[in-house]
Parts: C-alpha cells; structure tokens; sequence
C-alpha cells in the first residue's frame, strides 16, 4: 500500500481518514458494549501497521489477537468494503503477544524502583499516611543505595524501618507500625494475585515496543489483558507506568509524518476510577507532553464520561459508536459525547448517537492546521486480518518468531536491597546465619547509628545486628525479612536510575514525603 499519509476509517458521503501527522493528539473510542469498538481499534491498528508505525494494545477479551492470523472473507466484510467502494484484501500482521503472567505472551515486568511510591500506592490502595511511609522506604534505599527490584526486596526495606522507627522518625518524620503492617498486608494481597510476578528483571525495554518488521510494517504488540483484567488496578497501574516509561526515556521529536508508536488503553475507566487527584493531574501531565514524543495515546471506554475533562480536551480523533439513553445518567453521557464534536448542521448529534448501528459511528478527526472536522456519521471500514482468537499454534509460532525467545522468558536473580540487608544481619538469603562479620566492617545500623549518634552518649556496642555472630537470637526484623524470603516469589532485577515518581510523577508529590 502507498503511503498516502491517512488511516482509512470508514466512508459518510465522503471518506473519513486519520491523518497520521495529527495522529499524535490523541484520540478516544467510545460507545456501549457490543457496537463495534474493538472492531473500529483493530481498524486503526492495521492502518497504522501499513504505514510502518508500531502499535501496542491490550487484548482485553482475546478478541484482538486475530491481527496475526490471515482475515478470512467473512460474507459481512466483504459486503461492507463493496459498500465502501475498497477492495476487500485478506491481510494478517507481525504481532508480538506480551503477558504479565507470561502464560499466553512474552513476559513483561518493571523494577520496584520504575514503578516508583506514586504508582505503587495507587496499585496497594494506601492512605497518605502509608503512601508518605513508602517514600520513607524509597528515600532510605535510595541514601543508602539498596536496589528495590522486587516485592522482597519492598518487604525487607519495610521491615527494617519498622524495627528502627524510633530512630528514623526524627529524620523522616513518624512511622507507625500499624502502617507498615497495613503495606505488608496489601503486599501479600498482590503476591497471592500473582502480582509478584510483574516485578522482576529483565524489566521490558521500551525500545522493543517501538519495532518493524522486515516488510517496514509496524509490529503490533499486544498484551494478553483477560487474565490480569481480574484484577483491574494491576491492569491500569501496569499501562500508566508504562505510558510513563515512555515519556520519560523517549526524547523529544517534537511532531513528525506520523507517530512513533502508538498506545491503545482500553477499559480507560479503570485508570480514573477512584484515582487521587495528584495521579489524575499526573495522567493530564503525561497525556498533553507526551505528543511531543512522538507518541499516540488512544483510550477506549464505554462512556466518555469515564475521561476526566482535563484529559478529554486532549483527544482531538474521535470515534463515538452508539450509546444508550435509558436513565438519566445515560442521557447525560449522550449529551456529554453531543457536546465535544464539532456540530453538523445535517443532523443532530446527540439524536444519532442513540440511533447508531452496530459497525457505524459518529467520527471527528483533525484536518489542516489540527482543527477538528464537523462530525459524520460513518460506516466503519472492515479489519483485513482476522476478528476474534487467534488459536494457540498461531499464538506460539508469534511467540517463536519475536525475536525475544530467551530474552524475557526467563527471571534473573541477583543481589539487591533484601540480599544486602540480610548480609549485613549476618544471614544468607534464605535466612541461615553466615560467619560472623569481622570487626568493623559495619551494617546498615552502624550507618543509622552514624547518622543520629548512640542514645546513650557511647559507642555502639560491636555486638548487635550489624555484626552478631550466627548464634545470637533473630530480631523482629530478621523474623519478618525471612518468613518474606520463604514466601516470595525468586526474582530480581536491575535498578533504574530514577523512579517515576523522582522523574515525570515525582514533581508533583515531592512535598508528601
């Protein structure tokens, strides 16, 4: 295919096409379940694979996965392109699957450190008061330069300042017991969710997202989403983490002829739902910077209700599938998504939306110098590649042929924050004592003593868990550190040089800690 620069989208009196240059401002998809909203992004995500831009996407009920396998002529296809005047072109698409379980993709996990105390609090549901503890925890890994890769790496560094809370609280300010329990707790909550799993090395380089095929086809990646949609805050912690990923390392490009990549967030309400207002201004922050990336942030929801205001004025691609108006808060979405097009003298827009069928919808994209185009009411061009599952011997064969066979599949082991603290308590990792440390070489609580000076006026006494011998009874600490030990799961990875939140989130909280 020629690039002309534009997405065919579907055809009013007229063909309504994406312009790819304004393809980075954004864009929203809505409508009620069942109209054809996952039809109209698999549409958009084969156009954008044509014109050599790379795609990641959430597969949220495996529909979405027919991109890799070969369209098959469906009778309802073939008629909708004859309508359209286009020729109907079976087509399929390099697809790399990703799964945070690793069980139906390549897996895919972030440090500790990448997630960062923001986007951690929001994942574990913490108050202010344990969110304001768990920059304590991040603060002292960071002084005291211990990697935070993994969830026992999280639970060692709680445990430590648990056990030394008195002494740190003069420098940090007061940390309670009941709220590193509370952290503990909704840690254990995330373990038994397997959630231990997306923490871990290899962390997923974003560079691999952003690939081509040996045709110059952009690849479409695509998460394996109906597993981990059990529990949805995973879900849109995972997406919002790795849309701020790739703000952060991706330079600034400023616009180009067409995207570098682009990001579909489907369930979209799932990210606002319940959210603080520092992560809602966040996600505004990151939305309207991030074009300048290079990079297209396409949501996918029910009800454009579900977008805060901020972040709808944002979108300037717009396709609205029918919505229902059956109680009030439903005439009140339709009069919302009526009021953010561009108004078309030929009809009402808030009429139609009602009155919409299946595979049809109201689109607005950007034309000229990015305005929006007035509304139409356009028949949605057909996907070339397969609709619903693809099988499993197509899945693995993707999975064969990525390029990533060994890259991720298996977790990477080494020493960070729960090592280090345990060898400076004198123990192996799995909590067995070791030979006793030689005089003076110190532990973390020789170094917490060399910030605050001895309580008692002296030295600090040489025994102790800086440097007992194996004999010596386990602290509180050691206890907590090496039931963790047994009960997390054996991955750990590498550090990155700052969090989110010290990064693109960080600003915005830096007085909460």
């Amino acid at each position: 295919m020629a690039d002309d620069g534009t997405i065919l989208i579907g055809k009013s009196a007229k063909p309504e096409e994406l312009l790819l240059k304004f393809a980075n401002r954004h864009g929203l998809i809505t409508g009620a379940t069942g109209t054809g909203k996952t039809v109209t992004l698999q549409v958009l995500a084969e156009g954008f694979a044509r014109h050599g831009v790379p795609v990641f996407a959430a597969d949220i009920k495996g529909d979405l996965s027919g991109v890799a396998a070969l369209g098959d002529s469906k009778p309802p296809f073939v008629k909708r392109a004859k309508e359209l005047d286009i020729p109907y072109e079976p087509d399929q698409f390099t697809t790399v699957f990703w799964d945070v379980f690793g069980e139906q993709g390549h897996p895919v996990r972030a440090t500790i450190s990448e997630m960062g105390p923001l986007l951690l609090s929001r994942l574990l549901d913490l108050n202010d008061t344990q969110e304001g503890v768990l920059n304590i925890a991040f603060r002292i890994a960071d002084e005291q330069k211990l990697l935070l890769l993994d969830l026992k790496d999280l639970r060692a560094i709680l445990a430590f300042i648990a056990e030394n809370a008195s002494t740190l609280t003069t420098q940090y300010g007061n940390v309670s017991a009941q709220s590193v329990g509370a952290i503990q707790r909704q840690l254990l909550v995330l373990e038994n969710q397997k959630g231990e799993l997306f923490f871990g090395e290899p962390a997923l380089d974003i560079n691999d997202l952003m690939r081509a095929d040996r045709d110059g086809r952009g690849i479409i990646n695509m998460l394996a989403a109906d597993k981990l949609m059990a529990n949805p805050r995973l879900y849109a912690t995972f997406l919002l983490w790795l849309l701020s990923e790739l703000f952060e390392q991706l330079p600034e490009v400023g616009d180009l002829d067409k995207p570098k990549l682009v990001f579909f967030f489907d369930e979209a309400h799932l990210l606002f739902n319940g959210a603080p207002k520092v992560l809602l201004t966040a996600v505004e922050q990151v939305v309207r910077l991030i074009r300048s990336k290079g990079v297209g942030v396409y949501f996918v929801t029910q009800n454009p209700l579900d977008i805060p205001d901020t972040v709808l004025a944002q979108l300037g691609n717009r396709v609205q599938h029918a919505l229902r108006a059956f109680t009030p808060r439903d005439q009140k979405a339709v009069k919302a998504a009526a009021e953010t097009f561009r108004q078309n003298p030929k009809f009402k827009t808030d009429e139609a939306i009602t009155q919409l069928a299946v595979g049809e919808a109201l689109t607005s994209t950007l034309e000229g110098k990015g305005t929006p185009t007035m509304v139409e009411r356009t028949l949605i061009a057909p996907p070339m590649a397969q609709v619903g599952p693809v099988s499993q011997e197509v899945r693995q064969a993707a999975m064969a042929s990525s390029g990533f066979k060994g890259k991720y599949d298996t977790m990477i082991d080494r020493e960070s924050a729960y090592e280090e603290l345990m060898k400076r308590k004198g123990l192996n990792g799995d909590g067995s004592p070791i030979e006793a440390s030689a005089e003076g070489g110190g532990g973390i609580m020789d170094t917490i003593g060399g910030w605050f000076g001895n309580a008692s006026g002296g030295e600090r006494p040489k025994t102790g868990p800086g440097s007992r011998g194996g004999r010596m009874p386990q602290s509180m600490t050691e206890k907590i550190i090496t039931s963790a030990a047994r009960s997390a799961a054996s991955s750990v990875g590498r550090q990155i040089g700052s969090a989110i939140l010290r990064g693109v989130l960080g600003s915005i909280t830096g007085g909460r800690r």
